[in-house]
């Protein structure tokens, strides 16, 4: 897939909802697998041995969510078409997102188009200019690489009578709600980012204490530190980080969402900083600061709670990670903008984290009680 390509989930005009249920099930489930396989291929070269066995279990637990999602919702509704706007399909994040709102959309009568970023704002801006004026489309949903840049188009888009809903990535000035930010907006579901920052660094002030590190020296991994996510999620976790004064980031890496490239940040930042005994970055990057920690000396705290983060966390390589939930985003956003679109709902904004146990911490204590949505 490339900037500014769209890829039709059917021909023009095909209807989906011929498809039984059952068989919609059976291929989501094939969908998941290609798409994580194509993901892990394309991001993560270098990651580790256990990432076999993540993407197996990611898929199992988004093959679950799919056919929850395919007995709760109803065919009965006149067929919609939909634009989705990924943020990058390659992302292993992604692929479960859109794997269940394509889910989604087949049991409900409705046909996507997805359109791919490749995390670039300026090509996802030209995509979105390109759904709304097509005219092709009754429904939106947008996954924000910049909070603002998009909003004058999703304003333009509503004007026309187009459902827009928002998921996964902020769409507004502030970084700290879950709630609507653009007046006309069918639904938004999306996680807190500072508060996901904050959580983090909380678990890493907790693996500094449960290892005796002091003073505990940090090397932090960005995924494009310059995002407004990365912005946010490092506001939240200073302010955590604030409560130990012996808990101090020393050095500071970009993996771009890809354990080979959070290998190379992890191996630079070692080699510059000997005095570094904890990595802290999502998961993709501590998959490749997992490699880089041969010697098991650095402690290693994750944030995804992906199938690779909790499969680490139960070996005890890694200390701990914080869960997201990409395929429930997906899922709850598509219904959200199929109900728009079919029957003009307006959907409650929802913040998917909010009822996990334990906040979301992943622990090795409670590490039974979470189920990944992602590999890693």
């Amino acid at each position: 897939m490339v900037d500014g390509q769209a890829v039709d989930e059917a021909e023009e005009g095909e209807p989906l909802m011929r498809r039984t249920a059952r068989s919609i099930s059976r291929g989501w489930v094939a969908t998941v697998a290609a798409l994580a396989a194509t993901a892990l291929t394309l991001g993560a070269c270098g990651s580790s041995s256990s990432s076999s066995s993540a993407a197996s279990s990611a898929a199992s637990s988004t093959s679950s969510t799919a056919a929850a999602t395919s007995s709760s919702t109803s065919s009965s509704g006149k067929h919609v078409s939909i634009a989705y706007l990924s943020f990058a399909v390659a992302n292993t994040y992604d692929a479960p997102m859109l794997a269940a709102a394509k889910s989604v959309a087949n049991a409900d009568n409705a046909t996507v188009k997805v359109f791919d970023a490749n995390n670039n704002p300026a090509t996802q801006y030209s995509q979105l200019q390109d759904a709304i004026t097509s005219g092709n489309y009754q429904g939106i949903i947008t996954q924000p690489i910049t909070s603002t840049n998009l909003i004058p188009l999703v304003q333009q888009a509503i004007s026309k009578g187009i459902k827009v809903v928002n998921i996964d990535q902020i769409l507004g000035p502030k970084l700290d709600t879950f709630q609507k930010q653009v007046q006309g907006l069918s639904g938004n579901v999306t996680f807190v980012p500072t508060e996901l920052g904050n959580k983090f660094g909380a678990l890493v002030v907790q693996a500094c204490k449960a290892n005796n590190l002091n003073p505990c020296n940090v090397g932090y991994l960005y995924d494009i530190k310059a995002s407004a996510l990365d912005v946010a999620l490092r506001s939240g976790f200073d302010q955590a980080i604030k409560a130990d004064p012996s808990v101090k980031v020393v050095a500071e890496g970009q993996d771009f969402f890809t354990p080979a490239q959070g290998l190379k940040a992890v191996q630079d930042m070692l080699q510059s900083n000997s005095s570094i005994n904890l990595i802290a970055g999502s998961d993709q990057g501590i998959e490749g600061a997992q490699q880089a920690n041969t010697s098991k000396k650095v402690v290693l705290v994750g944030y995804g709670g992906s199938a690779a983060g909790i499969s680490g966390v139960k070996s005890g390589k890694w200390f701990g990670t914080v869960q997201q939930t990409p395929a429930t985003e997906g899922k709850l956003g598509m219904q959200q903008v199929i109900a728009a679109a079919q029957n003009g709902t307006n959907s409650a904004a929802v913040d998917p984290l909010a009822s996990l146990p334990n906040g979301g911490t992943i622990l090795k204590s409670n590490v039974s009680q979470f189920t990944p949505e992602w590999p890693g």
